[in-house]
């Protein structure tokens, strides 16, 4: 039996789908269908294509990272590898960028059940006692994780109990839930069930905010938590950016301003777009940039030396460099030429995605200021010319 026919008998095993996978409508999606045998979705049949620019080069410095690199950025925006590279040129033309890494976690937080408010505050109470036993119920799932907070909150007659994890070089998303599965499951048997009378639990109450932007994962790491920076001079500026450092502090200035005034949800220009692009070229959960994607861009401006200094905090970019999609061969090789294709390169990965999202920012807010961005846009998304005060890009 051919793969093909395989797969076509799998499909139909599976979902009763009035389907045929060898119709001409799917000629692009199946091209490949013999290929997905390993693939861990279910009803699997074939690829969607996302084109692949090389954005860079940019050099970085950080832990254990030294040199200059290039981004994958999956992507079917225009523009967006060609600003990156210009932002990531007038970077190197400073000395380029640094990152370093504050913090990493991953959390499930289950909900517990009791008959009333007053039981769930004695539980709640409890669970410094019982501290020790749980983490060693979850860690005994996996010898990469380790239980760094359990925090109880009291929702009516329930009790959230936010788990916090290290998780070694996974993202951990299905980690989490497997120890946490698991320790609650061993709790529910434990004499503190009998004591407390825990009802009935669920593995997720939302406190931990799960692919969902929140204040709760600014506070506290769903992720890594990575800062990165650099110092754009007057001249570098000009040259590259087409604007003066002045300029372009004043730009993002007002583009902060207007985002307070509509309650943006933090304060960036434009780092969704290579969170997402990196995300889907390195094979990570692409759902999570709901919540990877706030970040905090802070600008300083030296009216002395003319230099602007921008800084960009990302506090819960859920990455990791083993297993989900990070397995898949087009995955690996745009892992590697970041320089995480090793297990360790987890840090390194989050540090790589916060440092070339700064060089979008800059060049984005750049294309603003010097009002390029409009006719950038057309003039690459569609080959149209637009405008007569734009500058090349």
């Amino acid at each position: 039996m051919s793969k093909t026919v395989a797969s076509k008998r799998r499909l139909d095993g599976r979902a009763r789908f009035d389907l045929n996978i060898d119709s001409p409508q799917l000629q692009h999606v199946t091209r490949h269908i013999d290929e997905t045998a390993n693939v861990r979705i279910e009803n699997c049949i074939g690829f969607v294509q996302v084109p692949v620019g090389i954005a860079g080069p940019l050099r970085i410095t950080g832990p254990e990272t030294t040199g200059e690199y290039y981004a994958p950025l999956a992507t079917c925006e225009p523009t967006l590898v060609a600003s990156c590279s210009r932002g990531c040129k007038v970077f190197n033309a400073c000395g380029g960028l640094q990152f370093e890494v504050l913090n990493e976690a991953m959390s499930r937080a289950p909900t517990l059940f009791f008959d009333s408010p007053g039981q769930a505050i004695a539980f709640a109470r409890a669970v410094p006692s019982f501290h020790s036993d749980f983490a060693r119920w979850a860690e005994s799932t996996s010898r990469y994780l380790r239980l760094q907070e359990l925090k109880p909150s009291i929702i009516g007659s329930s009790v959230h109990l936010f788990c916090s994890y290290f998780c070694g070089s996974a993202a951990g998303q299905n980690m989490v839930s497997k120890a946490t599965q698991h320790a609650c499951e061993m709790l529910r048997k434990s004499k503190w069930a009998k004591e407390h009378q825990i009802k009935d639990f669920i593995i997720e109450g939302q406190l931990a905010s799960d692919k969902k932007p929140s204040w709760g994962n600014v506070q506290r790491a769903r992720g890594v938590e990575v800062l990165a920076w650099g110092t754009i001079t007057d001249a570098a500026c000009q040259e590259t950016l087409g604007c003066s450092t002045e300029r372009l502090y004043r730009t993002q200035m007002a583009l902060k301003e207007g985002g307070i005034r509509n309650g943006q949800f933090g304060c960036n220009i434009n780092t969704a777009n290579i969170i997402a692009a990196i995300f889907v070229s390195t094979g990570q959960d692409a759902g999570s940039v709901a919540e990877a994607s706030w970040s905090h861009l802070t600008s300083e401006y030296d009216y002395g030396t003319k230099e602007l200094k921008m800084t960009l905090y990302f506090p819960s970019l859920t990455v990791g460099t083993v297993g989900g999609g990070t397995l898949y061969p087009s995955q690996r090789e745009c892992l590697a030429m970041l320089g995480c294709a090793e297990p360790a390169g987890k840090r390194r990965l989050a540090g790589m995605i916060a440092a070339f999202a700064v060089a979008l920012d800059a060049s984005t807010s750049a294309a603003i200021a010097n009002d390029t961005f409009t006719m950038s846009h057309m003039k690459l998304a569609r080959g149209e010319s637009y405008g007569s005060r734009a500058t090349k890009l």
